[in-house]
């Protein structure tokens, strides 16, 4: 037969003496256990009805009836055998905590840096003002009975070492946050960003990136699946390798190399025929012996089928004509057919490379109406 923590705690106040349900509260509020538990007013009646239903207190006999609010209770025998045992299991039990800012912490690459940088910085506030108010209602009741000073002592010490974590954490992170991060999308703004309504050209310098290989249906091919895996995977490693060192960079988004023998599979998405090679971009200073060490210790944590295809790519397509494709990947087929039969045509332009796309949408999380692809094509005077 066990106890939920409300239901040791009022049974143990009935243990140590016959009460009411006020006088439990008042007890409650005075030896600061509010901080620890969570007992309101309306719950002990609650608790106190469930114990009774137990059998472990009754109604405590000679007591002057003053209503169902002044009822007063003790513990039965049985509640006080089932209240030692259960205390003497609780000294002695590890209950490791598991706060909320945690998973906060474990989101927050997420979110951008000055929302981490605010929320640490509300909770550290937070923190301190909890702590003087448990100084101050221990400085009301002093002195102490050894239990109840031993009560005030732990929670102090919990709270004292919850603001010394934030502190730190919120120094550690301001400290990161401050080192200039790489970001392709910014450094290259006008090859990440172009119009939706018309193509543009532009010069797309010499980049660098990772690589794999493939072929076949992206939507139905497993080698595609591990393809993007192994890639993320080995980017983040090279990132946090990157980061120890002192220099740091945003992993970009995943991008495509789409070629076939005959262009036209694309505009008829006979996918099947499609060969690819998925990208995703690396600064310039991520160098191949980087790469390459990324790959090694992403393959001592992980088995994926992939990683061995990774290879570092320096891609330099010169010329390009590209816009945004608003929407889902297989409604690109007329913005392709009037980039391949139109524009190109009209403009003296013809093919000098691979099909080239990138995903700015998380397609997992985007609504297909709403994912956004910069459609590329490398071109030179035909």
């Amino acid at each position: 037969m066990s106890l939920t923590d409300g239901e040791l705690t009022v049974l143990g106040l009935l243990v140590e003496q016959p009460r009411h349900g006020y006088d439990l509260e008042r007890v409650i509020e005075e030896r600061g256990m509010r901080a620890w538990t969570a007992l309101g007013f309306s719950s002990i009646y609650y608790v106190l009805d469930k114990l009774a239903k137990r059998g472990l207190i009754i109604e405590a006999t000679g007591a002057p009836p003053s209503g169902k609010s002044r009822v007063t209770f003790r513990a039965t025998e049985a509640g006080r055998e089932l209240c030692a045992d259960a205390s003497r299991e609780a000294l002695a039990t590890l209950t490791p905590p598991r706060p909320r800012v945690l998973i906060g912490m474990a989101n927050s690459p997420g979110l951008p840096d000055a929302d981490v940088v605010a929320g640490l910085t509300k909770r550290l506030a937070a923190l301190r003002g909890e702590l003087a108010d448990v100084r101050a209602a221990r400085a009301a009741r002093e002195p102490l009975p050894s239990a109840a000073s031993a009560i005030f002592d732990y929670g102090e010490a919990m709270l004292r070492a919850d603001v010394d974590w934030t502190q730190a954490t919120l120094n550690a992170f301001t400290k990161e946050s401050a080192v200039e991060k790489y970001d392709i999308k910014k450094a290259h703004r006008d090859l990440y960003s172009p119009s939706s309504r018309d193509f543009t050209v532009v010069e797309v310098p010499e980049l660098r990136y990772i690589a794999v290989d493939g072929r076949g249906d992206p939507n139905t091919s497993p080698a595609y699946a591990n393809a993007v895996e192994a890639l993320y995977t080995v980017a983040y490693t090279a990132k946090f390798a990157a980061k120890a060192t002192g220099r740091d960079f945003v992993v970009g988004p995943l991008e495509g190399l789409w070629r076939a023998d005959d262009p036209s599979v694309f505009t008829a998405r006979r996918k099947e025929s499609w060969e690819w090679t998925m990208l995703i971009s690396m600064p310039a200073w991520i160098t191949d012996d980087m790469v390459h060490s990324a790959i090694d210790t992403a393959a001592r944590k992980k088995d994926l089928p992939a990683l061995g295809d990774v290879r570092p790519l320096t891609l330099a397509e010169g010329t390009c004509v590209q816009i945004l494709h608003i929407g889902p990947y297989d409604d690109e087929t007329p913005t392709l057919d009037r980039l391949h039969n139109r524009f190109l045509p009209e403009n003296g332009l013809t093919f000098n490379g691979d099909h080239h796309e990138i995903y700015l949408s998380d397609a997992r999380r985007t609504p297909p109406e709403k994912l956004r692809t910069v459609l590329r094509q490398p071109v030179r005077r035909g």
